[in-house]
């Protein structure tokens, strides 16, 4: 069993190559819920959504999010009746916001509701929510304000000074079940190249999951989300700084720590390969930007290389 910490757009890309290496029965994807919002009434799961949408190739080919072929009949009615646009939901998307709502209303877990929402896509990987309870990424701002990561994001564009990240409800929620047993029986177990503060920070913020993380046999493989002292992807520069991590390979490796027992970075940065490596993290450099399928199941390769050349007493 392969489990990935996973988060957004980075890590749907990469559990897209993993699953073309691996049997997608093999692999269990543990995602971020601190993005998580309710909208019009409605439980929205960005991150469970968007790897669900990539996995099944209904996601929208330009947005990267969200469904393909989408309409926004329902949208415009209800702009039509004053409400603010700024987070807008597809028809399509609608359906998968009202069941998971519904079944929610209905006390059924939110890892329950997944298993039953990548079912119905035909997904054999297995997605688990880090935890059924709420838990909230809240952006305070340099100006004061505290915001829930997607108005910071979505509504504000990313535009405000972040101050610092607070993880609400995190310290009093419990792991979703098979979530701990998932990071200790793994063959391997890999970060994705998901925002750390934002994402990978969020789940390991569920008290157990860090200590499981630590607790496994299992290698522990992360892929740099910064390649050449960028993001590829969202706001990681602008959140980095706010935990004291450097925008960097490096950087991201060092805020990660004890938990890695390998690093993965971008061939642009593998003069950081050195550096890291002395810290005890072994590092290899290899094409990380996933816009073809392949280049993904061979970052996966990499990845699973890595974790077997790195096994053993941790």
């Amino acid at each position: 069993m392969y489990t990935v910490l996973a988060g957004g757009v980075g890590a749907a890309r990469f559990l897209r190559g993993l699953t073309r290496v691996v049997s997608p029965d093999e692999v269990v994807a543990i995602v971020n819920v601190g993005d998580d919002l309710t909208r019009f009434g409605l439980r929205i799961c960005p991150d469970l959504d968007s790897i669900t949408y990539w996995l099944a190739g209904v996601v929208h080919p330009e947005q990267q999010w969200g469904r393909a072929d989408e309409s926004h009949v329902v949208a415009q009615e209800l702009a039509r009746f004053g409400h603010e646009p700024w987070f807008t939901l597809g028809d399509r998307d609608l359906g998968t916001h009202l069941h998971r709502t519904m079944r929610l209303h209905e006390g059924v877990p939110l890892s329950t509701v997944t298993q039953e929402i990548t079912r119905a896509f035909g997904l054999d990987i297995r997605l688990i929510p880090a935890t059924d309870d709420a838990v909230e990424t809240r952006i305070i701002t340099a100006d004061g304000r505290d915001l829930h990561f997607q108005e910071y994001w979505v509504r504000e564009r990313g535009a405000p000074q972040v101050a610092s990240v607070r993880l609400a409800g995190a310290a009093s929620a419990q792991p979703a079940p098979e979530v701990v047993e998932a990071l200790v029986d793994a063959d391997a177990v890999l970060i994705a190249p998901s925002n750390p503060v934002v994402s990978i920070d969020t789940i390991l913020a569920v008290p157990g999951i860090a200590e499981a993380l630590r607790q496994t046999p299992a290698p522990v493989v992360g892929v740099s989300p910064i390649v050449g002292g960028e993001v590829v992807r969202g706001m990681a520069h602008k959140l980095l700084p706010s935990v004291g991590a450097e925008v960097s390979a490096a950087g991201v490796a060092d805020h990660y720590g004890d938990l890695l027992d390998g690093w993965v970075v971008d061939r642009r940065d593998v003069d950081a390969v050195e550096e890291i490596a002395a810290t005890g993290v072994t590092c290899v450099a290899t094409d990380t930007i996933m816009d073809d399928v392949e280049v993904a199941a061979a970052l996966a390769r990499r990845c699973l290389q890595l974790a077997s050349d790195t096994a053993g007493p941790r």
